[in-house]
Order: C-alpha cells, then structure tokens, then sequence
C-alpha cells in the first residue's frame, strides 16, 4: 500500500516551545485516520507543516513530493477544513459556491448537488449573514464537493448541532472516501468518529506517542470489572486506570490478562486516549 505522507524527523519551534518534537509517521493511502490531543498538543501544526504552511526542521513527502514550502497547486489533491473558515462575507451562498467551483480543477458537481440538497442552506442569503453553524456547514459542503486524494479535517464540526455533525461524518463514508482516498481527522469529539476509523494517532506534547490500528489496539487492551473487595487482584497487574462505582472496579489493562470471574469490556478510544495521555486540557 502506498504512503500518501511520510514525515521524518519533523521540528517546529514557537521561541522555546517545541510544537512539534522529532516527529517521525507515515500515513498509508485509502485510511481513515483519527488525530487525537490534548489542546495546545500539536495537532494543528502537524497539519499545517503537511501543507507547507509552516516553516519546519525535517522532511515531508506527499505523494513523493518533498515539502519545502507552501505549494498552491498541492490543493488539486488536498482538501483542509481548518478550525476556522475563510469565506467571504460579501458573497451570497451560491455566489461562493460558484466562485469556488471556477476556482478548483478538482470540483464535482455531482457530489455538491447532493450535498447542497440536503444542508437546507439559504442560497440568496450572504454568508455575513449566516450563523455560525450555517457557515461552517457551507464550508464543509465546498470541501467535500472537490474531488480530492487527501482531506484534511481540523475540528471540523466545531459549532454544529448533533444532527448535522451525524450526518456530516455519514456523507464523509457516502459520498467522499473510497480506497484510493485519505482522510485525516484532528478532533477532540472521539466518540463521534470512533466507527468510521481504522487508524489512530495520539500525539502529546508535540511527540506522536502512539500509531496503531483501531482494531488491533482495541484488541490488545480490555476492561476488566470485578468487586471491589478483590481490589487486590486488580493492583498486581498494574493497570493503566482505575475506576470505582456501585461496588465495582473497572480496571483498563493488556487483554490477555486472566482474571477469574471478571466481566470483561471492550475499551472505547476515548478511554485508551485517556489511558495513554491522561485526558484532555480545558
């Protein structure tokens, strides 16, 4: 399988702070990838030095083609939904629909009719005048009508209801990705793209920490729960997290792990995130 990124040795500096720290991954052609971080983590950097928007210490490769700069004609392979948009308020909603789609080789109609019936968005209303989730919802409708290989998401369902949010992550696995695709999306909303997933990425501190396959990480770790009085039998295994409720211990640890009598769980990347990075900072 052929690596759409190859990063080696990856610095980014902010004055003394580190945002990136010899970073060192691959990400393989036709995935979907989860990037997961606290704030301040590195997240955003790492995306922005994929796309030469940053100044960095290193190498990157996409589609074997050496990172050294920013290079406008990188986005006829490469869609990126930052954390913020960019739309110009002066337009109307189909003014900037058109706009964009003179503007990208990559545009497909078809893709954007579909998107377009479905998002209920007020064509003759200019965005200046949209709200925040109307605005968003326009901007990922634009990105995921330009028929791309590689598509970047930066938190990009920040201020959308939980109906959209559902039904964006549905139209990413309906009308977008496919096997010679790639997806990468840095968000803090786990539970909403755990089953679209197949691999993860935690990153702490600018340092990726762990690179797996959801299911082979899922796999290798369990939840065991006992009672409490067998507390005991738990510790001897050092788990990597303990929870106490209602008379019982539930303890994150390796699955193969034999505990008599123990009920055990499958884990949620939520809680191997946790376990691995010790949770989010607020």
């Amino acid at each position: 399988m052929a690596d759409v990124i190859k990063m080696k040795n990856v610095t980014k500096n902010y004055g003394k702070i580190s945002a990136l720290d010899n970073v060192s991954l691959t990400i393989p052609k036709g995935r979907i990838i989860g990037l997961f971080g606290k704030n301040g983590a590195g997240k955003t950097t790492l995306l922005r030095c994929v796309l030469g928007f940053l100044k960095f210490e290193g190498d990157i490769t996409f589609m074997d083609m050496p990172i050294t700069r920013h290079y406008p004609e990188i986005h006829e392979h490469v869609a990126f939904i930052p954390d913020v948009n960019c739309l110009d308020g002066r337009l109307t909603v189909a003014q900037t629909i058109e706009y964009v789609s003179a503007l990208n080789s990559s545009w497909n109609q078809e893709t954007a009719k579909k998107l377009l019936k479905r998002s209920n968005l007020p064509m003759d209303r200019k965005v200046a005048g949209l709200s925040k989730g109307m605005k968003t919802k326009l901007y990922l409708l634009l990105t995921l009508s330009l028929d791309v290989e590689l598509l970047l998401l930066d938190e990009p369902t920040l201020g959308l209801d939980l109906v959209f949010r559902k039904e964006f992550f549905n139209t990413i696995l309906g009308e977008f990705y496919d096997e010679n695709k790639t997806i990468i999306i840095s968000t803090h909303q786990v539970e909403e793209v755990e089953h679209i997933l197949h691999d993860i990425i935690f990153i702490d501190d600018g340092k990726i920490i762990l690179q797996d396959e959801v299911e082979k990480l899922k796999q290798n770790y369990a939840i065991y729960s006992i009672s409490s009085d067998r507390e005991e039998e738990i510790l001897k295994h050092n788990p990597m997290i303990i929870n106490r409720m209602l008379g019982k211990i539930y303890a994150l640890m390796q699955s193969d792990i034999d505990i008599a009598d123990a009920e055990v769980i499958r884990p949620t990347l939520a809680e191997l995130f946790m376990a691995k990075v010790g949770g989010y900072d607020e």
